[in-house]
Order: structure tokens, then sequence, then C-alpha cells
């Protein structure tokens, strides 16, 4: 499905941006889909909590976690054979997955300060992938992604504290000053491959009247033996089970610092 070029993309970035993977009728499809679900009330996951009368639009939209587990559409995408065999090509090998997530980012919300999908996964051996499939039109206003180009070769950095008045997460990793995540503009129907060291994450949505929402698939290296264990049970690409262990937090982790004027980064205990 994808040009040597974009696989060299890939490799050289950390991410990929697929455009028109996903019709626009299937967009449609999903968009009504999970704000059907979405005002029908509450489900496993919503760690925000629904509140209608919320002055915090993340209140009154929570993010939807792990959808699949419950919602046969939302496992019906997660494998969907077109990000299986993206996946593949970039990764040299089926990946397994274990987790989809739905961001509805409406008008004012919050974004996520920057971090790795790594922090979460703790994948050994080997590395996660994202799917982040764009449900609206995505750009700097209504709150896009953003990415640090050539992040994937990092290694995990160290968290720190986030500003909260500007992330609904509360943890984030720091950049030298040199260092600037890109806006990744996207169309609905995109897709973006990125690789779990990819550093990312996103502003606020400023804009009056337009939702930045997105259906997100996490999946793990096909030679992987661990996963941390709110990812468990992983699945094939069939859909079939498979038996991976679980894996504990790092003991080193990356911090920035300037070696003779050029900013390095020096591992120490996490």
């Amino acid at each position: 499905m994808l040009t040597e070029a974009q696989k060299q993309l890939f490799d050289g970035q950390g991410y990929l941006n697929v455009r028109q993977l996903f019709s626009p009728a299937e967009v449609s499809q999903y968009r009504r889909h999970f704000m059907s679900l979405r005002s029908a009330g509450s489900y496993p996951g919503d760690s925000a909590g629904v509140d209608n009368g919320s002055q915090d639009p993340l209140k009154r939209f929570p993010r939807m976690i792990h959808m699949h587990r419950w919602d046969e559409l939302s496992l019906q995408w997660m494998l969907d054979a077109r990000l299986r065999d993206c996946m593949t090509e970039l990764l040299g090998r089926e990946p397994f997955a274990v987790q989809t997530m739905l961001y509805f980012k409406p008008p004012g919300a919050r974004g996520q300060a920057l971090h790795q999908d790594q922090h979460y996964l703790r994948v050994q051996p080997g590395a996660c992938i994202a799917a982040w499939l764009a449900l609206d039109d995505c750009d700097e206003e209504n709150g896009c992604l953003r990415m640090v180009a050539d992040s994937h070769s990092w290694p995990m950095l160290c968290s720190a504290k986030a500003d909260t008045s500007v992330s609904f997460s509360d943890v984030t990793v720091e950049l030298p000053d040199n260092i600037q995540a890109d806006p990744v503009i996207m169309q609905a129907g995109d897709v973006v491959f990125f690789n779990g060291q990819v550093v990312h994450g996103s502003y606020p949505n400023s804009s009056a009247d337009r939702f930045r929402r997105a259906l997100i698939g996490h999946y793990i290296a096909g030679e992987a033996h661990e996963v941390a264990k709110h990812f468990h049970p992983v699945l094939r690409m069939d859909g079939s089970p498979v038996a991976l262990g679980v894996s504990e937090g790092g003991d080193l982790c990356g911090r920035w610092v300037e070696v003779d004027g050029t900013p390095v980064i020096e591992m120490q205990p996490a």
C-alpha cells in the first residue's frame, strides 16, 4: 500500500501521514457513531467523568478508552486490513493490537502536553506504534497534533510536570529551546502512523465551533514479549488473543543537558 518514499519518510522522521486512507462516508459514520455513544452516557475509561453542566469542555466530552472491548465497530476499525497492511510494511512484521481511544476535543478544550506513548505502553522488546485517524480536518486553530521529527531515535525521556491550564494531562517531557514540535496538518480521513518513541502532543482547541475528533489505535511490534498491564488482553490482527508478559517501568530515563554548549540526552535513574 505504501511507496518506498513513504517508508523512508517514516524511517527518517518517525511518523507518516497517509492521506485519505478512509473515505468520507466512513469518517462520517464514525463521527455519528461516537457522538451517539458519547451522548448516551458514561463508559469504562471515562476518567474525567461526563458532566454536561460543566464549564470544562472535556467534562462534557471526555475521551473514550478501550472501546473495542465493548463496541463492535471500534473492534472492526482497530483490526482494519488497511491499518494492518500499512503497519506491516512500516514495521516489517504484522503488529499486535492493544488499545483504542476516541478524542473529541471540542472547542475550547485543552490539549495534551508533549509525551512519548512508550512511557505508558512499556513495550519490550521493540516499540509501540499508533494509528491516528482524523475524523475532522485538523489544523493549528483546532489543536492539531504536533510532533518532533526524528525523536523516535531518542530514549525514553524523564517525566516533568505539565501545565494543566493548557493540558488535560499533568505529565510532559522537556525539550531544549532549539527543538520544536511541528504541526501535523490533516484532513478528515487521513491516518498518521507514528513510532511510540516520537515526542508528540497538542495545543488547546482555540476555534469557536470546530471539534477535532480522532479515532486512535495503539499497536505493538510483533516481536514484543511484554506490554504494560493496562494494555492486556493483546490481540493479533485477526482478532485472536495472544499471550504476552506484563512489563514493568524502566530504571533509566533521559534528560536534556548542555555539554560544551550543545544539548545532549544524558541517561539517569528514573
